[in-house]
């Protein structure tokens, strides 16, 4: 999700909910604690320079149970860091604080904003030799497709 469409999305509602992959609501009195521009340059295992950019938000709780963070002003502050970081309409990622802090992508169902799981890659598999996934198939079906193609009436003989 973008900058512009979590924008669009509070406008329209009257709360906020972040749900957690495992389905758990990260707790109602949770903040907002940072809205920022990370960029990350780098040099992949091909050899290959690169540069990403993403907006972050970071989510934390404490024990302020009282708290409540409200659509209108989570985009004030959303509307300010773009001003005042000069950040463009970037994918958004979440930091949230687990066992570590947990980084995801961001997602909405129409009720909740969904906090998504993000996996690693290699960005060179045709430089450093990682060979294509080969399709699995199942030993029936082998079983079947030879059995159709060289059957006394399918003409390969």
């Amino acid at each position: 999700m973008k900058l512009s469409e979590i924008k669009s999305k509070l406008k329209a509602l009257d709360s906020i909910a972040f749900q957690l992959p495992n389905g758990d609501l990260v707790p109602r009195h949770f903040h907002v604690t940072e809205v920022g521009k990370i960029s990350k340059h780098f040099i992949d295992c091909g050899g290959t320079v690169r540069t990403e950019n993403v907006a972050n938000f970071q989510l934390w709780e404490a024990d302020d149970y009282d708290h409540r963070l409200h659509p209108e002003k989570l985009l004030s502050i959303i509307e300010l860091s773009e001003k005042v970081l000069q950040i463009e309409d970037l994918d958004i990622e979440v930091e949230y604080q687990g066992e570590t802090i947990g980084k995801y992508g961001l997602d909405f169902n129409g009720e909740h904003f969904l906090l998504t799981t993000k996996l690693t890659d290699c960005l060179a598999k045709d430089k450093c030799g990682i060979p294509e996934a080969k399709p699995k198939l199942k030993l029936s079906e082998l079983q079947d497709q030879a059995a159709s193609c060289c059957g006394p009436d399918s003409g390969c003989c």
